[in-house]
């Protein structure tokens, strides 16, 4: 039985790159790539959940690739906290993919290959699934890599004008963090001759001081771009908005996810203490103020989102700050809550783009009335990120602003007062999407489809975005009938109402997971139960 569990740990990294291998032997079979895709994302969310029952119940799981000594090999490691990660990271992975199957957007057209589409989602699976499971640096490096290779395929997917330009944003940037981690690996390979997790936690005790600083320093600036951080957040909300919407909510729910779960991973393991912890706070700080003013400033539903995701990373650093029990307990709940809330809302951004032709707000109004099903599942995660009691969102800032007041310093109390402020602020910016969208009529300065750009016309939130052809006319009908009254779609109004339902039950069993939450971060600051099972000791 343990050596069966111990090889399920590889299961969410190797069923989605053979799932991948699969729609690619698939050739132009769209049926049979999308039978493989959801199979395979089905089969690693039933090895999450085993694997998150067993990291609970028999502390972390191990799996040597190959059979190699961790000292020498990969070691792939399932903890409560990477057990978490994995399973929330896996059903928001596969509610996606069936929205962009119901969207239409991953079928086939002949000028756009889109058949690289499903290969292409189940790779950046894989990557995220082998960043949280990593043992160590150098294949947490590699996970990063997997996962940004086929993001750069994504983010990009029709190649129009705009996706490219942000697309190229996003992919300097990702270089440029990827060159900074391994530089940082090679550094810290030079000072301790390792880059095992478990061994690491033990030599870096060894180094001078100064050494350790450095080190911790490189390694936090390039996980801190990874998690758009303050200053170092730019890229994001220029590269988000022009990405398709299914792309862009996978974006936004795991990515920079996967950076903070990079900074909490190695501050609580390899650097535990309060070394960094004023330049954390006043990061978190920075992040959560300067994000939520962009996003009130905005006037687009995906930048206002794409902001107000930035300032909640700040929600989760400040908990890693706090460096205590609860302020731990506080990050891994919000992160597991925000996963959820950010995505649905932007898969909701993607059916207001499908129905009304536009995610601008001077161009929206009247959507309460016009498609009430469609406002409600706005509203639900809207409010949870704003954090509004009851709700998961109020609950996990609540532990952290507790963990801040019970600090007693002065910064942390200001990280308490910026926590406040940005949490109303948020629902400044969700009223303000709510009223302009929803609740008032249309506006007058609605765009008139005679008015409409002669150029390239690309149907509202398609992967396509081919070069439009035909007439002026042609294109001014089709766009018109985009703003037509439509159904929702099933196939992609079903999985954003799952995820909708998913950020009330985490609601509903908040108690259960607050209190998985501490378990995790008692074996987080713990270290040991981590470094026995990697070293099988």
């Amino acid at each position: 039985m343990n050596h069966i569990v111990e090889q399920l740990v590889l299961a969410p990294v190797i069923i989605p790159l053979l799932g991948a291998g699969l729609c690619l032997a698939a050739g132009r079979s769209a049926a049979v790539q999308r039978i493989v895709s959801i199979v395979a994302l089905g089969l690693v969310v039933a090895a999450a959940g085993v694997l998150l029952y067993r990291a609970d119940t028999h502390g972390p799981q191990t799996f040597n690739v190959g059979g190699w000594p961790a000292e020498l090999g990969i070691s792939l490691v399932a903890d409560r906290f990477s057990s978490l990660m994995l399973i929330v990271s896996t059903i928001v992975t596969l509610c996606v993919l069936l929205y962009s199957i119901g969207q239409g957007v991953v079928e086939f057209g002949r000028k756009t290959p889109l058949s690289v589409f499903y290969p292409t989602f189940l790779v950046l699976s894989a990557g995220v699934s082998n960043a949280f499971l990593s043992a160590d640096l150098f294949n947490l490096f590699v996970g990063f890599e997997i996962l940004l290779a086929s993001s750069y395929v994504l983010i990009t997917l029709g190649g129009t004008n705009a996706r490219v330009r942000s697309g190229t944003i996003y992919i300097i940037v990702s270089l440029i963090s990827s060159v900074l981690f391994l530089m940082s690996i090679g550094a810290v390979y030079a000072a301790t001759g390792t880059v095992n997790f478990a061994q690491l936690a033990s030599r870096f005790a060894e180094l001078p001081p100064g050494i350790t600083t450095v080190l911790q320093l490189m390694l936090l600036l390039t996980f801190a771009v990874k998690a758009a951080v303050f200053p170092l957040y730019a890229w994001l909300p220029d590269s988000y908005p022009t990405a398709p919407a299914p792309v862009t909510a996978v974006f936004a729910g795991l990515l920079t996810k996967v950076g903070i779960y990079a900074i909490l991973r190695t501050q609580t393991l390899l650097f535990p203490g309060d070394n960094l912890r004023t330049l954390l706070l006043w990061a978190a700080i920075l992040t959560m103020v300067v994000g939520i003013l962009g996003a009130v400033a905005q006037s687009d539903v995906k930048r206002v989102l794409s902001f107000t995701l930035v300032s909640h990373i700040g929600y989760m650093l400040f908990g890693i700050a706090m460096g205590t029990e609860l302020g731990i307990t506080g990050a891994v709940f919000y992160i597991a809550h925000h996963i959820t809330v950010q995505t649905t809302l932007f898969l909701v951004a993607g059916l207001i783009e499908y129905r009304s032709g536009t995610t601008n707000l001077d161009r929206l109004g009247g959507l309460a009335r016009l498609a009430p099903i469609l406002s409600i599942m706005f509203f639900v995660p809207a409010i949870n990120l704003a954090g509004i009691p009851p709700f998961s969102g109020f609950l996990g800032k609540l532990a952290l602003m507790e963990a801040g007041i019970e600090d007693e310093a002065g910064l942390a109390t200001l990280g308490v007062v910026a926590a406040v402020v940005t949490s109303l602020l948020t629902l400044y910016a969700i009223a303000k999407i709510w009223n302009r969208a929803f609740w008032q009529p249309k506006g007058e300065d609605a765009p008139d489809v005679s008015q409409v750009d002669t150029g390239p016309w690309t149907p509202a939130g398609s992967l396509h975005g081919t070069r439009g052809v035909g007439t002026k006319t042609q294109r001014t009908t089709a766009w018109a009938d985009q703003r037509e009254e439509k159904r929702l779609p099933r196939g992609m109004a079903g999985p954003t109402l799952f995820l909708a339902f998913v950020t009330v039950t985490l609601t509903v069993f908040a108690g259960p997971l607050m209190s998985y939450a501490q378990r995790a971060a008692v074996e987080l600051l713990d270290r040991q139960p981590y470094i026995e099972a990697v070293l099988d000791r």
